[in-house]
């Protein structure tokens, strides 16, 4: 079983702390509720199972671990992102409008956006979560933004 800094996991307190967070992230990767409900679920799974005997920060762990199963269930063949569900949970009809045009980007691109401003990671610390090269995020930051600025201008 995982330990964090030589003591015990306090399980309840680790999903608590942590699942919305890791929903938000998948959400805005995958585009749907029922598959980002799976995937923060496989994530905590993947903690149980397959962690490190002593974890130091198993919030970024699992951020990491959710971000590369997002992106193999987007490679799975049978996948269509369809359109925005009417049952989001967002605050009002301007942020649906918003996250319409973060939908319309590429998955990839939807990952960096959501972990860089939403979650406030580095370039760094993303490129070391999805296995890309700190430019290819800086990269796909800039076209994302450039791609956004143009569909909220049209």
């Amino acid at each position: 079983m995982p330990r964090i800094s030589n003591r015990p996991v306090d399980w309840e307190q680790l999903v608590a702390d942590n699942e919305n967070r890791l929903y938000r992230a998948a959400l805005a990767i995958l585009g749907d509720p029922r598959e980002a409900e799976d995937a923060v679920q496989d994530a905590f799974v993947a903690l149980i199972e397959k962690a490190p005997r002593e974890l130091e920060n198993p919030g970024a762990w699992l951020v990491r671990v959710l971000v590369n199963g997002c992106k193999s269930r987007l490679r799975l063949r049978w996948r269509q992102v369809g359109p925005l569900p009417e049952n989001l949970p967002t605050p009002g009809p301007e942020e649906r409008e918003e996250l319409e045009e973060l939908f319309a980007l590429p998955p990839e691109d939807r990952a960096v956006i959501h972990l860089f401003y939403y979650e406030g990671y580095s370039t760094q610390e993303i490129a070391r979560m999805t296995g890309q090269r700190p430019g290819t995020v800086r990269s796909r930051l800039s076209r994302a933004r450039q791609r956004l600025k143009k569909l909220l201008e049209e």
